[in-house]
């Protein structure tokens, strides 16, 4: 029997790994697990990847290759990030821009972040540049999120 309860209990870590783990209720849960399912199926190399409320900066639905990594916390960062993305596209005063997706390279791997067309939600990606080419990492996810 599977309980979500205990998927958010501290000692859980990330939660289970290799699987997509859902969060919350209502419409919003299931499209966030239909996002990075499809985007499972269309990068199976995927790291960690998540579909983040942007005010709350809360994980709808998360995947994750490593227990040690605190997606929670993580979420929250990057919804800061892309709320001070938009802070300083007023501050250049290029209002009237849109955010597209937001790339932070490390030596090792690519973290994305690609806002939803309704602009409320996020989709994180992390894969290893090793394994991954950016090209495909941002075509697969404007893919999954178009629409959505």
């Amino acid at each position: 029997m599977k309980i979500d309860f205990f998927s958010r209990l501290p000692f859980a870590g990330a939660g289970a790994t290799h699987k997509v783990i859902a969060n919350g209720a209502g419409p919003e849960r299931g499209a966030a697990e239909a996002i990075l399912q499809q985007l499972l199926a269309d990068l199976p190399e995927l790291l960690i990847g998540a579909v983040v409320h942007l005010a709350s900066g809360q994980a709808l639905a998360s995947y994750s290759t490593s227990r040690d990594f605190n997606l929670g916390k993580v979420c929250g960062y990057n919804a800061e990030v892309v709320r001070q993305t938009h802070q300083l596209l007023r501050a250049l005063q290029l209002a009237d821009e849109q955010i597209e997706d937001i790339l932070i390279t490390l030596r090792g791997q690519l973290h994305l972040l690609r806002l939803l067309p309704d602009g409320q939600r996020l989709l994180y990606v992390v894969v290893d540049c090793h394994d991954t080419n950016l090209a495909l990492a941002r075509a697969v996810m404007r893919a999954c999120v178009e629409g959505k």
